[in-house]
């Protein structure tokens, strides 16, 4: 098992609304990539995996006949049911379940998908092996995860305004050759779940912020590490970190620049 928080429910499900905006700019591109990749038909049944607060389901509900979308965080699924009720969306499914054991048949689906959340699977092969088991033959998987951090300037920002919050014990994260961030791992991991004609592409998408604040506002109220590090805090100590990473953003983050985030997304077939 993985001893990462981001393995468990708890801090996406502390964070769902604020995620659910961060999602739409942050998020959204890459989703709409990874439809157009998949290319579903009209009548197509797809499979959204670890599907949050419903950014690749909503888009693919207006593609596709029927969309089934599961996550492990039941508040995440009831910010998605929220949304597509107020987009008239009800084509949706939508359950809490484990990605390593999904509720499903075999053969069920036309496209399978995973927006950045199989990249934190305990057990990932057997992420990949469930959507391999619920495609039906000449199915298509995506699944897409970070590019290593040097590769995405406003992850480097983000990652080193955290540090600068906690100056004693912060530490930049480092490239895992054997993770997701190695696109040849991400393409060895997926044949061995039983993928064929697998490519691994990175997408670049840029963001912008009015200032400093949007951005840190985004941050703490919408990001997981930003969540399992206040964890860790009393009310006050917070504060504390919280000055330091403000004033970190402030004196490295020109209002209105773009910030680069770069993903790969893996494409894979069901023989």
């Amino acid at each position: 098992m993985s001893g990462n928080p981001l393995s468990t429910a708890a801090p996406w499900s502390t964070i769902a609304v604020g995620y659910a905006e961060m999602a739409e700019k942050m998020m959204r591109p890459f989703a709409a990539r990874a439809l157009e990749l998949a290319a579903p038909g009209a009548d197509a049944r797809v499979l959204d995996v670890a599907a949050g607060p419903g950014t690749l389901s909503l888009l693919a509900a207006q593609q596709v006949s029927k969309v089934r979308a599961l996550d492990f965080s039941t508040e995440m699924l009831e910010v998605l049911r929220r949304k597509a009720t107020a987009a008239g969306v009800d084509n949706i499914d939508a359950v809490t379940g484990d990605g390593q054991q999904l509720p499903y048949g075999d053969g069920e689906f036309d496209a399978a998908f995973s927006m950045f959340g199989l990249m934190f699977f305990p057990d990932r092969s057997r992420g990949f092996a469930e959507l391999h088991r619920v495609l039906r033959p000449g199915g298509v998987a995506v699944v897409s995860s970070w590019a290593p951090m040097d590769e995405s300037p406003l992850a480097e920002l983000i990652f080193r305004a955290m540090v600068a919050g906690t100056p004693a014990e912060g530490k930049l994260p480092e490239t895992d050759m054997f993770s997701l961030q190695n696109p040849e791992r991400f393409e060895t991991e997926m044949r061995a779940g039983g993928f064929g004609e697998v490519i691994v592409q990175r997408h670049t998408v840029e963001l912008t912020y009015p200032d400093s604040a949007a951005l840190y506002r985004e941050l703490s109220e919408g990001g997981a590490p930003m969540a399992v590090m206040r964890t860790g805090f009393d009310e006050a100590g917070w504060a504390a970190r919280t000055a330091l990473i403000e004033n970190y953003l402030r004196e490295n983050y020109i209002p209105g620049s773009p910030l680069a985030t770069t993903a790969f997304l893996a494409v894979g077939r069901k023989d």
